[in-house]
């Protein structure tokens, strides 16, 4: 454990879990280089084949912690600068971490703590779960987490959330594309497991493969030349170690060896 985060591997599957419970799980600069060094970790170990991102106590996270903003708020611009580039670290590190991750959200999350959850590849929470992009109030902007917030809930939603600050629930977090499925809490443990488990059945390099995909194809460009990197990339898992096993599997009705491993 540091910075506030308890890391708990089992198998297959990495849990990093925010441990400030006292203060809802607030972001300072200490549990921001932990959670983005223990990713970054993750993101290096083969071994590691599933994130789950969750959270202490009674909320998933409340952003940013008052002390620590207290201080930026005393410091110069040039510190301010590379205290938020900090935070954008952590956000392109668990956005583009190749591995699959799961947010299991049993509360409220607000301004970064959105843009954890905006980041991880498979978002689940229950219906007591609160949103809110709040920094406005502030007279700020969610800045950092927005292309991430962006992406997930598209441009007409951020607009109205970014400039009213206003708190939403699950429900709206689910139709906006926030979450991905909402459960009731008894059943959120059960759930993240079923994913788990999903996850863990597909080939570990595919799975790892799908998210950089899918901001390659989302950020068009040349139609011709996004066919022909296609084609290439199945051509090259068909022929893969990986694929030849899971076509071969599926041929002759077996399971496949990774999920033998687990």
């Amino acid at each position: 454990m540091a910075g506030s985060l308890v890391e708990e591997p089992t198998g297959a599957v990495l849990r990093l879990r925010l441990d400030r419970p006292e203060l809802h799980n607030a972001f300072d600069a200490a549990l921001i280089a932990s959670l983005t060094a223990a990713l970054q970790r993750a993101g290096d170990d083969e071994r590691v084949r599933v994130v789950v991102l969750e959270a202490a106590g009674a909320s998933f996270s409340a952003g940013a912690d008052l002390n620590w903003m207290r201080g930026m708020a005393a410091a110069g611009e040039a510190e301010n600068r590379e205290d938020a580039l900090a935070l954008a670290r952590l956000m392109r590190t668990l956005d583009e971490l190749p591995r699959p991750t799961v947010a299991r959200v049993h509360g409220a999350a607000f301004g970064g703590g959105v843009g954890l959850v905006a980041c991880c590849d498979i978002a689940i929470g229950v219906p007591e779960a609160k949103f809110g992009l709040t920094e406005s109030r502030l007279g700020l902007l969610p800045a950092v987490i927005s292309p991430y917030v962006i992406e997930a809930i598209g441009a007409r939603q951020a607009r109205r959330w970014f400039a009213s600050a206003e708190v939403f629930d699950a429900d709206t977090a689910l139709r906006i594309g926030l979450l991905h499925q909402v459960v009731p809490a008894a059943q959120l443990d059960e759930a993240v497991e079923r994913q788990i488990a999903l996850l863990l059945k597909a080939g570990p390099k595919a799975a790892a493969g799908a998210k950089s995909l899918v901001h390659r194809v989302a950020a068009g460009g040349d139609r011709d030349a996004l066919d022909r990197e296609n084609a290439a990339l199945i051509a090259q898992l068909r022929v893969s170690p990986e694929g030849q096993e899971g076509l071969g599997a599926f041929l002759d009705k077996r399971a496949p060896n990774w999920t033998k491993q687990e």
